[in-house]
């Protein structure tokens, strides 16, 4: 494990490895700022997750809105409102799909019950999925397309959805994976070239992958407890990163909040283009 950025964000989110650009992007939702190796765009509210639509253009999920951003001129072109009529919600974890939709989830700023959902963003139309969510994550997607996972974090749960050809769901939500015996809160998630998911633990310092059937395969350890999203990249998307969050934490460890890079001996794939 290395230091990928010393960066120490309050609440460090949404890696994305850009296929075109070869390098890594990722957010720190409560700094309200995009950063990459190399540099860092600030923002009027919170931002948290995006998708990628050309070398320089990405989809980016906000507190009010999905928006299309431009990182060499930081021109902005709002493409659809997203909860702006609530103060008191967010964005969270999202990611695009294999089909070129993006998935998001809202939640409440102070995490109150209930108050979040997950949407999808598909060619101009954004549509709410399911309500009554507290901490939208580890939206992931089966390599075909055909099954996305998503968990609700203090559930212990991460949930699969059967997903019809245009990428909508066609099934109601099953459980996939259950932590609930163990108490971990599973958080970001991402797929590898096989399907299976590797998914960040929120308290536990590490992101752990398992097959579909629930198989543990690996785990892979952080020096912070507070791990939130992984991703692959790199030469053959072999190298894992993850995001992590300070945020609440006194326990003056100068980790918190960094993000980190392991080799692997796992095969990722590139995120897929959102289709506007």
């Amino acid at each position: 494990m290395t230091v990928f950025d010393a960066t120490n964000c309050i609440l460090g989110e949404g890696p994305l490895w850009h296929p075109e650009r070869g390098e890594l992007l990722w957010f720190d939702i409560v700094g309200k700022r995009l950063h990459s190796a190399s540099r860092q765009w600030d923002f009027r509210e919170m931002v948290s997750a995006a998708g990628w639509v050309s070398r320089d253009d990405l989809l980016i999920a906000s507190e009010s809105r999905l928006f299309r951003f431009n990182m060499e001129t930081g021109a902005e072109e709002t493409l659809c409102t997203l909860e702006a009529d609530n103060a008191a919600t967010r964005s969270n974890d999202g990611r695009a799909d294999p089909m070129g939709g993006f998935w998001i989830g809202t939640m409440a700023k102070v995490e109150a019950k209930g108050a979040g959902a997950f949407y999808r963003y598909y060619k101009g139309d954004l549509r709410k999925l399911w309500g009554g969510i507290t901490v939208p994550n580890a939206q992931c997607f089966a390599p075909d397309g055909r099954t996305v996972y998503f968990s609700d974090t203090p559930t212990h749960q991460v949930m699969r959805v059967a997903l019809d050809a245009d990428g909508w769901p066609a099934a109601e939500p099953q459980v996939a994976l259950d932590f609930t015996d163990q108490g971990w809160y599973p958080d970001g998630a991402v797929t590898d070239v096989a399907g299976n998911l590797w998914i960040a633990f929120w308290g536990r310092g590490c992101v752990e992958g398992y097959t579909p059937a629930g198989e543990k395969l690996a785990s892979f350890d952080f020096p912070c407890p507070q791990t939130t999203c992984p991703a692959f990249g790199g030469a053959g998307f072999s190298q894992l990163y993850c995001t992590s969050a300070a945020r609440d934490l006194t326990d003056g460890n100068t980790a918190n909040g960094q993000t980190f890079m392991t080799d692997t001996p796992v095969k990722g794939r590139a995120e897929a283009r959102v289709l506007l």
